[in-house]
């Protein structure tokens, strides 16, 4: 069955669910984890969003994070390696209704792990586009119930406006 795309209103306790998945990551990665960042929409106080923690630890070495593929899975995840983006390691959990996604780099990658988070800040910090961002969210959550690709391409140009103006305020 396709994933079902909900949209949901901002729920306090996404921060709580990610800082007890980020404790469960970091026994997994150790010493070899710099910070764990909280990203994506459930970050965002205010902002609706799918019901998806996404989380994004940095390493000082990614590879090594493919050699605790099997400990990420007995925590539920699926490790897909690099899932289309180079220099990631990435996992899901929760199938087609899955619940958390991680999103790993090398702490060497600033572009990556700065996109990231300067798309987070700017949202944060400009709670219009925040809420333009929760009405076209909804908007193709409603359109595209079951075709997350279709909703993923409707949100990209303006993920790429934002992000641009977030990383050209740094």
């Amino acid at each position: 069955m396709p994933q079902h795309v909900v949209v949901k209103e901002y729920d306090i306790a996404w921060e709580s669910e990610f800082k007890a998945e980020a404790a469960r990551l970091k026994s997994v990665l150790g010493g070899n984890c710099a910070h764990i960042h909280h990203i994506g929409s459930t970050s965002v106080p205010g902002l609706a969003a799918k019901p998806i923690i996404d989380i994004m630890p940095v390493l000082y070495d990614l590879s090594a994070a493919d050699g605790r593929a099997a400990e990420f899975e007995r925590l539920g995840y699926e490790y897909l390696g690099e899932f289309g983006i180079p220099g990631r390691r990435y996992m899901r959990k929760g199938g087609d209704e899955r619940t958390h996604q991680v999103h790993m780099f090398c702490i060497s990658d600033s572009y990556n792990i700065y996109r990231h988070l300067a798309f987070r800040d700017y949202l944060r910090a400009h709670p219009d586009v925040r809420d333009a961002y929760a009405a076209l969210k909804k908007e193709l959550a409603e359109k595209y119930p079951y075709d997350i690709e279709a909703y993923c391409d409707g949100k990209a140009r303006f993920v790429e406006s934002v992000q641009s103006k977030a990383l050209s305020d740094l």
